[in-house]
């Protein structure tokens, strides 16, 4: 019986090495791991979101001169950039036809809105 309880807790102590070791390794990476009634398993944090969970990308997201760029291949001239927030920039200039306002969300590519 002594023997048993001697190799049991042997075991308990190895694998609570073993899973100490996973978790620290994890924490190097930025990855965390949530115990659950799925059992254990990782969470990659979403890093494009802010604290209320708006999406927004701060290195990756679309700068005034692609935005003009960009409203200049989609046929507006004299373009100039008259907003900027965390979700889109505005730009109005000229086109055939009179002043106009184009919309570009504020991410990667500059996608029109």
């Amino acid at each position: 019986m002594l023997k048993f309880l001697t190799t049991a807790s042997l075991a308990l102590a190895m694998s609570a090495g073993a899973l100490t070791g996973a978790v620290t390794s994890a924490q190097a990476q930025d990855v965390q791991l949530r115990i659950g009634p799925d059992g254990i398993r990782p969470v990659i944090p979403d890093r494009d979101r802010d604290r209320d969970g708006d999406r927004y990308d701060r290195r990756g997201g679309c700068s005034e001169r692609e935005a003009r760029r960009a409203a200049r291949e989609s046929g507006l001239r004299d373009a100039e950039v008259t907003r900027v927030t965390r979700r889109s920039i505005t730009v109005e200039g000229m086109t055939r036809r009179g002043p106009d306002r184009i919309t570009f969300a504020n991410e990667r590519g500059c996608p029109e809105i």
